[in-house]
């Protein structure tokens, strides 16, 4: 199983990108999807979630601005991200609950960096 997050990029504060995560290999069910963030000399945290129900949660620092969405068809979770600061800068990862060979576990995909400048 792979997760491969892409969209990431250089945007000026204000700007908007789009990351997308899309998960491959022998899956028979996906759960909770989620995006996390890193900044440089800080400590990875969750930016937001989303059940296979379409329930979404997001962190405070984001809200109003970032909206996740899944299509479980093609298995994959976006994260369009509007009115970017440059705090926003940070490694995004994208992260997954799989349901393979009878059991449950969580998949992380490779990280896409997003700058943000002021």
């Amino acid at each position: 199983v792979q997760l491969q997050a892409s969209g990431g990029g250089l945007v000026q504060a204000g700007g908007s990108l789009r990351l997308s995560c899309v998960a491959s290999g022998s899956i028979f069910s996906i759960n909770a999807m989620r995006w996390y963030r890193q900044a440089p000399g800080k400590q990875r945290e969750l930016v937001a979630t989303i059940t296979s129900g379409g329930r979404t949660n997001s962190a405070d620092s984001v809200k109003g601005r970032f909206t996740i969405s899944r299509d479980n068809a093609k298995k994959s979770v976006y994260l369009q991200m509007d009115e970017l600061k440059p705090e926003d800068t940070a490694v995004y990862y994208c992260n997954a609950n799989i349901y393979r060979d009878s059991r449950w576990c969580t998949y992380w995909g490779q990280g896409t960096l997003v700058t943000v400048s002021s």
